[in-house]
Order: C-alpha cells, then structure tokens, then sequence
C-alpha cells in the first residue's frame, strides 16, 4: 500500500504520450513488474496513462489477471463472451464438441471482444452442452490468439475510448487440448464474478489517472484527498470476495462516492489542458456501461442479506 501511494503522490504527473495500444502495452508491463497486486498495477496504469481509453485497458487488463492469477503478465488477454443474443449464458452458441478422450474443437462467433485485436490469448466462453435442465452447461477455454481457425476483425471505432480496440472473433474447429480448458463452471467460477471485479480495477484506474489529472492541474488538497480515500477503499475492494452480497453493497456505495466526487468537479476541469478536457467530456460515457447490471446486483445483494437464512 505504501509503495502505491508514494507512486500516486510523488510520481511525475505528466505522463508521456501514448500513441498506441502499443505504446501502453509496453508502460503497462513496465510497472506490472513494479507492482505485484494487479489493483496496484491498474492504479498505476491509470495514473500513467494520457487518456482515460489507457486507464481503462490497464483496468481490464488488471481484473483478468486477478480473475486468473495463474495467467503470466506478459501476454495479453482477452475475454470472449458476449455473442449476437447478448451475454447471458443462454444465448451461448459458441460450442466446445469432443471429449477429454479424444480431439476438442472449438466453433462460433462472439461479436463483441474487448481488447481482441490486441490480445496474444483469448479466453473464450463456450457451451459443452445441456444439463438434465436444458441449460448451457459453460467452460473457458484458453487459447493462442493466432492458432489455426481463429479470425479476429477489428470493429469500427465506438463513439468513447475509441483508442480500445474492439473485435469481432470467428472460431471454425479450433484444436483445443484438454489443459487448454479451465477447471469449473464457465460462468459460475468466471463470467459472473468478472463483473464485479472488472468494475473495481477499472474504477481503480480511472481514479489513478483523476489523481494524475488533479495533481498537474492544481486541484484543491482536499479534492485530491478525497480521490485517494476513494482509491483506498477501491484497492481494498479489489481484494475482497468477488461473489459476497456484502461486497457487491460496499461496491455499490463506493461507485456513488466515486460519481458523486465527479460531478461536483464542475469548474475544476477549466483548470485542465484543453486536449485533456475534451477527451474527458467524450470518455466519460465509459462510466455508465453496465449501469443496468451494477443496479440488478446491488438489488440482488438486498435482497440476499435481508432473506434471513
């Protein structure tokens, strides 16, 4: 903790321009080997970042690495789950046919993959069939992002963080080893709390570069403070159960801090670099993704610590 605040209060605040996904990538593995928590590293990356599309691609990146610590830091990743009827586990068409016995293969499409031209792998959700209930019984499949039959397409640009590329994945009878396969429900044990642990890095990020973008614009102490304090409980956050109903509460109240810090900025942001202000003006749209998400689990977590067991 302290080394991170020592970074976050005494670290150059002006951050070299990154004119490339590859340009962060390679500040983003420089302090993955400075840091060993990969909160630490989302905080940092944010902080180290120009633009907040960077912030948030340390972010993302960050979360997978404590989803799956068993993943090295120095390649990059890439999770695959939202198909043409959404993310659910029910609209999962990707298949995963075969047996442990016998040859694995991988076929589908996802339509949306953050980070996917980027990726060296791909973390690909896929349905091994039905359960007695009829229902997508789901495994995560860890694959090289250039093996034969896999087509990635770079999308068109979204209207916010344009610089995070987004792809298009196509899998036609992708050779899988069984070791390729993670243990344990694709979704129980992955998806599901990625959701939750991607809010926290991601937020951990955007509050590391708000830091960087306070500190070269002279924001008052007490609204740099108050950032940190922000940062602190995120940071712990990231480290707790992703699957706690009292998490995903403490979460949910930390988020409003979060928004309600922000919006009271208002005539702070004139102080800023006008290239600054502006890509925040269209970036921060990033926030709201997944607000329809963040309410249902806040309202499960209710619901589940008000049932009396």
């Amino acid at each position: 903790m302290d080394e991170l605040l020592r970074f976050l209060l005494t670290e150059s605040p002006t951050p070299a321009p990154l004119g490339s996904v590859e340009d962060w990538w390679t500040r983003h593995l420089q302090l993955s080997s400075r840091f060993s928590l990969p909160v630490d590293v989302a905080f940092a990356g944010g902080f180290s970042a120009d633009r907040l599309g960077y912030a948030f691609a340390s972010g993302y990146h960050s979360a997978l690495r404590t989803l799956l610590p068993q993943l090295p830091p120095q390649h990059r990743y890439a999770l695959c789950v939202t198909e043409a009827g959404g993310g659910h586990p029910a609209a999962m068409q990707t298949r995963l046919t075969g047996s442990v016995d016998g040859p694995l293969r991988l076929e589908g499409t996802k339509a949306f993959v953050t980070l996917g031209t980027a990726a060296d792998e791909l973390l690909v959700v896929a349905s091994e069939g039905q359960d007695a209930q009829g229902r997508n019984r789901l495994r995560l499949v860890r694959i090289d992002s250039r093996r034969a039959g896999v087509t990635v397409t770079e999308l068109p640009e979204t209207p916010f963080v344009p610089e995070v590329p987004h792809a298009e994945l196509r899998l036609h009878e992708v050779a899988v080893a069984p070791e390729d396969v993670l243990p344990g429900d694709g979704y129980e044990r992955y998806v599901k709390p990625f959701r939750t642990v991607e809010d926290c890095h991601v937020f951990a990020a955007v509050l590391g570069w708000l830091l960087q973008v306070a500190r070269r614009s002279d924001w008052p102490d007490e609204v740099r403070e108050e950032l940190l304090a922000l940062a602190v409980t995120m940071r712990g956050l990231a480290q707790a159960d992703a699957a706690s109903p009292s998490v995903h509460l403490a979460l949910a109240g930390a988020i409003d801090l979060f928004r309600k810090r922000v919006d009271g900025l208002g005539a702070l942001w004139e102080q800023v670099d006008a290239p600054t202000r502006e890509r925040w003006e269209r970036d921060r749209l990033l926030l709201n993704v997944a607000g329809k998400v963040r309410a249902k689990r806040r309202e499960t977590a209710r619901q589940k610590l008000s049932t009396p067991e």
